[in-house]
């Protein structure tokens, strides 16, 4: 899976790039048809924003964490999408498995 990371008034260090592959690791071997992750880490108003964005079976999935310190706003969007990925592949399932009224 690849993770492109990005800044808005912060630097990304390669401190900062290991944390979010550490963190997105575990998602990447649990769904592994998703191709890439659009991380964007943003400061404003003293508060740390991170956005992921990605597509995963047809729908766009976009979750926002935000916190006073980097790395918990990250481990908090990185549990979001986790529950929303999780969310969409409970969707297709139940989908493909949905009785025809007879």
């Amino acid at each position: 899976m690849k993770i492109n990371v990005s800044g808005h008034h912060v630097d990304i260090t390669d401190a900062i790039r290991k944390h979010v592959d550490e963190k997105f690791a575990k998602i990447a071997s649990h769904y592994p048809s998703l191709l890439t992750l659009d991380v964007i880490i943003s400061k404003e108003h003293n508060r740390i924003y991170t956005e992921i964005s990605t597509k995963y079976i047809g729908v766009h999935l976009s979750v926002k964490g935000e916190d006073d310190v980097m790395y918990p706003s990250i481990a908090m969007a990185a549990k979001k999408l986790d529950s929303a990925l999780r969310h969409r592949k409970g969707q297709v399932k139940a989908n493909k498995h949905e009785k025809i009224a007879g």
